[in-house]
C-alpha cells in the first residue's frame, strides 16, 4: 500500500542563467540553522568547483538538504545555461515539485521556457519565486503576465495554472507573499514549500526501487549513485541487483557498502532509508545514470526518459607541435583517452570516440560552452593536447536529407546596434522570427531561428557590434533543413615564418598588417598564427628578425620602437578565432594557435587540392 512520508518534501530550484538560483539556496541554508553561528560561509556556497565560482555559473546540479520545523527539505540547485540542460532533464525525476526562479526585470527567457517545460512535462507542482524585486528596474506585475502567458504557450493544466507566487530578494535574505507585505525572512517560501509541495510517496513494505539520477565521483570511494527511493527500504550490505530501461538484458548483483544520506552540505552516513530519501551510494563501480536498484526477487525498472543527443564536436589531439610536451604534465595520448573517459563518469551530455588514429579523439557535448568548461578543467589538471574548431553534428531524415541543429536565439541590444546585429545574423543563415520593442525603451529584443553553426564565433563579434551592451541567450531548436555553406571568419591569419623568440624589431614590422597575439619573448614556431591579418588572406611574418648592424650611425636609428599591446586572448576567444585548417594548442601555461599543416609548401599545396576540388 502507498503512503505519503510527511516528514520529507524534495524540490529542484530551476531558472535561466543569473536569475539568482544559487543565491536563494544559500539563505534558505542559512536562515534553516544549518550553519553553526560563527561559521564562515562562503557566497553562491553550492557552486563549489573553481570554474563555477570565477564564472559565477553553475555547471554540475548539486544536493543538499536542510531542516525545517521538524521537515527535511531535499534541494536541488541546478545550471541555468543551455550547454547544462541535461544537467536539468535527469534530476527532475528525483523531485516531487520546483520552484522556478525569474527575474524580476528580465522575466521569462528561454532557459526558463526549457526547464519549465520539463516540469510540467512530469506534471511537477510548480512554485513561482519572482527573484530581485528589490532591483530599481523592477517590474514583477508585468513579470507575473509573462509567467502566466508561458505555462498557457506550454499547455500547463488547471492545477498548475494556480501556482503559487512568492517574491523574493534572495542577495537581501527575504521573500514575501505579496508585494506590499513588509520584508522579514525566508519563512514565507520555506511555508510554501512545506505546504504546496506534494509529500514524496511510495511502498515501504514493497521491493526496494531506487533510480539513480545523478552521479558523483570522489578519487577515494570511485562512483557515487545518487537517487530516491521510490518503493521500500535500502540498507548497508543489503544484496541488489542493478537494471536499466533502456538495456532489458542488463542485470547485475552487488552488495550496497555505503549509504549516505545529505545534511547541509555534507553527506551523513546512515544504515538505512526509507521511501522519499534521496540517498547516496558508494561501491558500486560500474554504477550509471539511469539504473534502476532493486530487490532480487522483484528487479522492475523505472522509465527514465534519454538525454538529450550532443549537437557539436571537436576533435582533441595529443600535442604535436614543436614546443610540445615543455609545460604539460600529461601529454601522451593514454593520458588524454584516460582523461576524456573517466569525464563520461559524471557528465551524461558528453560522448567521446575513439578516431582512425590513437592520437586523436572526437569529443561531443551540448555547446562550445560545454566543452570549453571541460577544456579548462583538463588544463588547470596539467594536461597539455590541442582541440580542433568546434563543428556541428549532422543528421540525415528518412528521405536520405542532410538536416542540421537549429537554434533559437534570443538578443537585446540598444536600438542603435539592432541595424548590425541582424546584418551579421542574416549572413550567417540567420532568419528573424520576431522584433519588439524592449522591456525598457532604448532597447529592441529580436528572436532568431539560426543554425548552430552560424552561432559559432559569434559572441566575440557580438559584444564588439554592441559595445558590450548586448545580451545574447540561445536555446536548441531540434534539427532542421541543411542552409548551404557558411564562411566563418573575414580575417585572415599573421603566421609565424621560422621558430625562435619574437624580437620587438619583427613584431613592430609584423603589427601593421593586423593585430598581434604574442609580444617580445614569447617563443613561436613555423606555422604557428601569431596575429590576426586585417584582409581575408593569411599572411606569413617573420617576427624573429633582429635588425642588421652597420658601421654607420644615422640619426634616430637606436629610437626606441613603440609597439601596440598584444591582444590577450582568453580560451573561448582563440575557440572562436581559430578555422577549420587551424588547431589550438592547450597547456596549463599558454594558448597557442598554429596551422594544422606547420609546413608552408605542404600548406599552399593543400589549399590548392582543396580549391581544385
Amino acid at each position: 500500500m502507498k503512503i505519503k512520508r510527511e516528514d520529507i518534501r524534495n524540490i529542484a530550484i530551476i531558472a535561466h542563467v543569473d536569475h539568482g538560483k544559487t543565491t536563494l539556496v544559500d539563505q534558505l541554508l542559512k536562515q534553516s540553522g544549518t550553519f553553526r553561528e560563527n561559521q564562515e560561509v562562503a557566497e553562491r556556497v553550492m557552486d563549489s568547483n573553481d570554474i563555477e565560482r570565477e564564472r559565477g555559473i553553475t555547471i554540475l546540479s548539486k544536493n543538499t538538504a536542510i531542516n525545517y520545523n521538524g521537515i527535511k527539505i531535499n534541494i536541488i540547485d541546478t545550471p541555468g545555461h543551455a550547454d547544462f540542460g541535461g544537467e536539468v532533464e535527469r534530476v527532475l525525476k528525483m523531485v516531487n515539485g520546483v520552484i522556478l526562479v525569474v527575474d524580476a526585470f528580465e522575466g521569462a527567457m528561454p532557459q526558463t521556457k526549457f526547464v519549465l517545460k520539463k516540469a510540467l512535462e512530469l506534471d511537477l507542482p510548480v512554485i513561482v519565486c519572482i527573484n530581485k524585486i528589490d532591483r530599481p528596474e523592477a517590474r514583477p506585475e508585468a513579470v507575473i503576465d509573462d509567467v502566466l502567458e508561458l505555462f498557457i504557450d506550454l499547455d500547463a493544466s488547471e492545477e498548475q495554472l494556480d501556482s503559487p507566487f512568492v517574491y523574493a530578494s534572495a542577495k537581501s535574505g527575504y521573500t514575501i507573499l505579496e508585494l506590499d507585505d513588509t520584508p522579514k525572512n525566508m519563512e514565507p517560501l520555506f511555508e510554501t514549500i512545506v505546504n504546496y509541495i506534494p509529500a514524496p510517496e511510495g511502498d515501504p513494505d514493497s521491493d526496494t526501487q531506487v533510480l539513480i539520477s545523478t552521479i558523483d565521483y570522489n578519487e577515494y570511494v570511485g562512483r557515487i549513485g545518487v537517487g530516491k527511493v521510490d518503493n521500500g527500504k535500502l540498507k548497508v550490505n543489503q544484496e541488489v541487483v542493478i537494471v536499466n530501461h533502456h538495456e532489458p538484458e542488463y542485470k547485475k548483483k552487488v552488495k550496497i557498502s555505503k549509504l549516505y544520506e545529505f545534511e547541509g552540505l555534507n553527506k551523513v552516513e546512515v544504515e538505512e532509508a526509507g521511501i522519499g530519501s534521496i540517498v547516496a551510494i558508494s561501491g558500486i563501480s560500474d554504477i550509471k545514470i539511469g539504473d534502476t536498484i532493486c530487490s532480487p526477487e522483484n528487479p522492475v525498472a523505472i522509465p527514465f526518459q534519454k538525454i538529450s543527443e550532443p549537437t557539436i564536436s571537436m576533435q582533441f589531439n595529443v600535442n604535436d607541435s614543436p614546443l610540445a610536451g615543455m609545460e604539460g604534465k600529461f601529454v601522451t595520448s593514454r593520458h588524454l583517452r584516460d582523461r576524456l573517459f573517466a569525464e563520461l563518469n559524471t557528465d551524461v551530455s558528453l560522448r567521446v570516440e575513439e578516431t582512425d588514429t590513437t592520437e586523436s579523439f572526437k569529443v561531443s557535448g551540448r555547446g562550445e560552452l560545454h566543452l570549453s568548461v571541460l577544456i579548462e578543467n583538463m588544463r588547470r589538471e596539467g594536461y597539455e593536447f590541442s582541440v580542433s574548431k568546434a563543428e556541428v553534428l549532422y543528421k540525415e531524415d528518412e528521405n536520405g536529407k542532410k538536416l542540421e541543429p537549429m537554434e533559437i536565439a534570443y538578443i537585446d541590444v540598444p536600438d542603435e546596434f539592432s541595424g548590425a546585429v541582424i546584418q551579421k545574423l542574416s549572413e550567417r543563415k540567420g532568419e528573424l522570427q520576431a522584433m519588439s520593442g524592449g522591456k525598457s525603451s532604448g532597447y529592441t529584443r529580436l528572436e532568431f531561428s539560426i543554425p548552430s553553426r552560424g552561432l559559432i564565433g559569434y559572441r566575440g563579434e557580438f559584444m564588439t557590434d554592441t559595445k558590450g551592451n548586448g545580451i545574447i541567450n540561445t536555446i536548441f531548436n531540434g534539427y532542421g533543413p541543411y542552409k548551404g555553406d557558411l564562411s566563418y571568419r573575414k580575417q585572415g591569419s599573421l603566421i609565424a615564418f621560422e621558430a625562435g623568440e619574437a624580437i620587438t624589431y619583427g613584431l613592430f614590422n609584423a603589427q601593421e598588417r593586423g593585430t598581434l597575439f604574442i609580444e617580445p619573448g614569447d617563443k613561436v614556431y613555423s606555422g604557428m598564427v601569431v596575429g590576426s591579418n586585417g584582409k581575408a588572406e593569411d599572411v606569413e611574418v617573420n617576427v624573429c628578425k633582429t635588425k642588421h648592424l652597420t658601421n654607420t650611425r644615422s640619426s634616430g636609428s637606436d629610437e626606441a620602437l613603440k609597439l601596440v599591446p598584444k591582444k590577450e586572448m582568453s580560451l573561448e576567444q582563440c575557440l572562436e578565432f581559430i578555422d577549420t585548417d587551424e588547431l589550438l594548442e592547450v597547456t596549463p601555461e599558454n594558448l597557442r594557435i598554429r596551422k594544422k599543416i606547420l609546413d608552408p609548401t605542404m600548406r599552399k599545396r593543400a589549399a590548392i587540392k582543396k580549391n581544385n576540388k
